[in-house]
């Protein structure tokens, strides 16, 4: 899992005149809270730094660099506005790598589907999988193989092994499925 610096400037005011003004020169308001730190820390970054950390599929462990501060997070939460979905707010949650945290990790589809070949459509059910352990032990991704879906067929969490971390999304989930087209229900009977 690669890890990325986002630099950060202590912010007192919290208001939200200050917030606005924070937004208005192309920074972000964030928070950090979380093991190793006393109390939440409130900072803004420039918001081109957060460009490859959400807009991308990838996870990233991130390390802040609050004037010198230097805290191990990963992304908890981001808020956006409603319509120009322009990034409003960061929470990290600090971690140590002693102790596990919750997370979410995308999931990647690789394989061939039978049903897929067959006229059916692959369907995301979920696109991330809570899981819970080490940061260090997270993957990039969680792999799902679809070589074995056929029409009308789902893989399930339950069909996951993970290594180094414990999955926390129900195993009675379905992750994908391959639907059936109407053009080819009726056919299926026959």
């Amino acid at each position: 899992m690669k890890t990325l610096e986002i630099i950060g400037f202590k912010r007192a005011n919290l208001d939200s005149a200050t917030l606005n003004e924070i937004r208005d020169s192309g920074n972000v308001p964030c928070v950090v809270y979380g093991p190793g730190i006393p109390e939440q820390v409130h900072f803004y970054s420039p918001a081109i730094l957060f460009r490859d950390l959400i807009y991308t599929p990838e996870v990233h462990l991130v390390e802040l660099n609050i004037e010198g501060m230097i805290v191990k997070a990963v992304l908890k939460e981001a808020q956006y506005h409603p319509v120009s979905e322009v990034l409003l707010h960061a929470d990290f949650m600090a971690y140590t790598e002693e102790k596990a945290i919750k997370f979410e990790i995308p999931v990647k589809v690789t394989g061939s589907s039978p049903g897929i070949a067959k006229g059916g459509k692959l369907e995301f059910k979920t696109r991330k999988l809570k899981v819970k352990g080490l940061a260090s032990n997270f993957p990039d991704f969680i792999t799902v193989d679809i070589s074995d879906l056929d029409l009308g067929k789902s893989f399930k969490v339950s069909e996951l092994k993970a290594q180094g971390f414990e999955i926390l999304t129900s195993p009675n989930v379905s992750i994908v499925t391959v639907g059936i087209p109407r053009a080819l229900r009726g056919k299926k009977g026959e």
